[in-house]
């Protein structure tokens, strides 16, 4: 199995892989092409890899999509699940929808910039003139309810399984739960259904490499997004090895194949 990556951070404990640097994708098409797999290639080049060389990557086509994109995401599961999201209405700018937007949610609510990660671009909107701060931010509006929690779950997910699962708690007076915003993390108690309703929805929508975010509130579970690239110091407390599961993964997804005794690959045990 020949592997090649384009982010060294990520594969960094994989010694079977051979970085590449992502702006030498070109230069280093032809050694792209005997590759098996492609891993964390950026978003620029997943259409050309996929579509254009024909390649297979890793996380897959659908995660990096539907990953890349607060919008595409959230729609993605209000299509699979409406009944897991938090209220939410994503409008383009105007001053119509910022009226409806004051129309339809009450103080305090959740702003959100379409592409953030780690508890970055999340206002927590509590009168007119935060709203209007935010609006002359963003062209698109995304909003959404505020639920009634002071935790949610990280439910990581690969391949076709779930590997770990924590809560993350607030810190003091926050209303982010992220571990980079200074979250902390439990492992106590994770509800068995929350479990199952992620396990069902990134099958349903082909997501093989994600942390998902889920919250309860009144003993209903909701998604808030996924991370394609998300951090894993939950990971490394229960002593999980990513790279090892990784190449497990990408081993049963590969057919035999024969081995090139002057391939410049390394060989994967």
């Amino acid at each position: 199995m020949k592997l090649v990556s384009f982010n060294a951070l990520k594969t960094l404990n994989i010694k079977e892989a051979h970085y590449i640097k992502p702006e030498h994708f070109f230069k280093e098409k032809d050694r792209i092409k005997e590759a098996d797999w492609i891993l964390y290639p950026e978003y620029w080049q997943v259409n050309s890899l996929v579509y254009g060389l024909k390649k297979n990557i890793f996380p897959n086509i659908s995660t990096y999509h539907l990953g890349h994109n607060k919008i595409e995401m959230t729609r993605a599961f209000m299509t699979v699940c409406p009944q897991n999201m938090p209220y939410t209405e994503i409008l383009s700018n105007t001053p119509v929808n910022q009226e409806y937007i004051l129309d339809m949610f009450y103080f305090p609510f959740i702003a959100k910039e379409v592409k953030s990660s780690m508890g970055y671009g999340i206002d927590l909107i509590e009168d007119k003139k935060q709203f209007r701060s935010y609006c002359d931010r963003n062209d698109i509006l995304y909003i959404q309810e505020k639920l009634p929690i002071d935790r949610d779950m990280r439910i990581t997910y690969l391949g076709d399984e779930i590997i770990a699962s924590y809560w993350r708690i607030g810190g003091e007076n926050s209303f982010r739960n992220n571990v980079a915003q200074g979250g902390y993390i439990s492992y106590d108690n994770i509800p068995s259904k929350a479990l199952s309703l992620v396990d069902t929805v990134a099958k349903a929508l082909d997501i093989n490499h994600a942390g998902f975010d889920v919250a309860e509130a009144d003993g209903n579970f909701y998604f808030f997004e996924f991370n394609v690239l998300f951090g894993t110091k939950g990971l490394l407390n229960k002593s999980i090895k990513l790279n090892e599961l990784i190449l497990n993964y990408l081993q049963k997804q590969t057919p035999s194949l024969p081995t090139d005794p002057n391939s410049p690959f390394p060989k994967v045990s």
